[in-house]
């Protein structure tokens, strides 16, 4: 599954808006807040990593399948950039 970290960072906020609604209101006390704070940010973080894992695998999966590719794509581009520096 695809680790959604725009949704997850939405959620997260939304979820802090409503904290801060409900403490403003008197309807969570201090301790409270910062107890469902620390875990909203344990959740997010949470998301955080798994989407770089996910990011890290696929560009691990695409080298060890398309090395050579991967390789000429790059020597491409710094010759490109040679190229319009250079000129």
């Amino acid at each position: 599954m695809i680790p959604n970290l725009l949704q997850a960072t939405n959620d997260y906020w939304r979820k802090l808006n409503e904290l801060e609604a409900a403490y403003q209101r008197g309807e969570v006390s201090l301790e409270e807040v910062d107890a469902k704070v620390a875990v909203l940010i344990a959740d997010l973080n949470q998301e955080r990593r798994e989407s770089l894992a996910f990011v890290f695998n696929g560009l691990n999966s695409l080298w060890n399948q398309q090395k050579e590719v991967v390789i000429g794509l790059g020597l491409i581009g710094m010759l490109t950039y040679t190229w319009i520096v250079v000129s």
